[in-house]
């Protein structure tokens, strides 16, 4: 190469956007029983989102209907051609039901997970970085709330807000802003922790010297740099969510039954029915809740391994170990 003559070092390839986007890059990196698992949440929990969108096209009848066409359905039917699940005491069907459930779950998931987030993250930020009274204050109210039992405190948060029972989008806000209460702390803990290894960091401090102005560090640096974990725990909320509503239904406390259908509801009033054998009032919305809680926990759990590098190394050699070391195995343990 002739003397004199510079030349410009080349840029760094850019990540492709299947590496940057969350679950699509672990579902890229996983392997065995890491993907079976992963595979199989998303798949249970694309169809109970696909559900609960498509909730007025899927049902066969609207969630309070309780005659077609002049003629009433009946109380406690069994599984026939008109419904195809059977009814409720309420002469309600089950299948419709189900179904409409899917969305005030969804409703309600969404509500928590956001209000959890903004409130969890903001308070977690000024904590970490700022420290001081402020974050002994605030590290004080988050274990004092983890000292009451999540279900309890949001029964006594459904109480205070609704007063029990109430309208759709007031019985889907109050049961909301209860998780809300149960889940901030979650989300305080993990931001705080991942804000204060952060802000430590070089380029904070080269930040700070340098002029630039706080809330600048603050978004630009610090937060932006202390959310890796934050998905992991918004999934592993979204199945305690569920459990949460049901348990709130379940024992009275939710949405009234011709405001919306709720699964923990519904299956507070099938508990007598199922000492006289009619058991199809009580395994549909069973078996949803089951059904959904079980996808959104293996995408959180498995979601959680990838995120951990000893455990995806060590799953990653465990299925090369008969053959030859994969390229993916000598880059993970590298």
């Amino acid at each position: 190469m002739p003397t004199g003559v510079m030349t410009t070092p080349p840029e760094p390839a850019r990540r492709p956007l299947s590496d940057r986007i969350p679950v699509v890059s672990h579902l890229k990196h996983s392997v065995g029983w890491q993907r079976a698992m992963l595979v199989v949440g998303l798949v249970l929990t694309g169809l109970f989102i696909l559900v609960a969108i498509f909730a007025p096209l899927i049902a066969p009848y609207s969630y309070a209907q309780r005659t077609v066409d002049g003629h009433d359905f009946g109380t406690l039917q069994p599984p026939n051609a008109t419904n195809l699940l059977g009814t409720t005491v309420s002469g309600f069907d089950v299948l419709s039901r189900t179904i409409w459930g899917a969305q005030t779950a969804l409703l309600v998931i969404i509500c928590a997970i956001l209000f959890s987030i903004f409130i969890g993250i903001f308070v977690g930020l000024l904590s970490g970085y700022f420290g001081g009274w402020v974050d002994r204050v605030l590290v004080v109210i988050a274990d004092a709330i983890y000292a009451f039992p999540s279900l309890l405190l949001a029964i006594v948060m459904a109480i205070v807000i609704s007063h029990g029972q109430s309208k759709l989008w007031g019985g889907i806000l109050a049961a909301a802003i209860s998780i809300t209460v149960v889940f901030v702390p979650q989300y305080f803990r993990v931001v705080r922790s991942e804000v204060l290894r952060v802000k430590a960091e070089p380029f904070v401090e080269s930040a700070k010297v340098i002029g630039a102005p706080t809330l600048r560090i603050l978004v630009r640096h610090v937060l932006r740099n202390s959310m890796r974990s934050v998905p992991v725990v918004v999934t592993l909320n979204a199945s305690e969510a569920v459990l949460t509503l049901a348990g709130l239904g379940f024992l009275g406390f939710g949405i009234e039954a011709t405001a919306a259908a709720e699964w923990g509801y519904d299956l507070s009033r099938s508990v007598q029915d199922v000492t006289s054998h009619i058991w199809w009032t009580a395994i549909p919305p069973g078996v949803a809740i089951v059904l959904v809680v079980l996808g959104i926990t293996l995408v959180g759990e498995s979601l959680n391994d990838l995120s951990d590098p000893r455990l995806r190394r060590r799953r990653r050699v465990k299925v090369s170990a008969n053959d030859s070391p994969t390229d993916d195995a000598k880059g993970a343990g590298a």
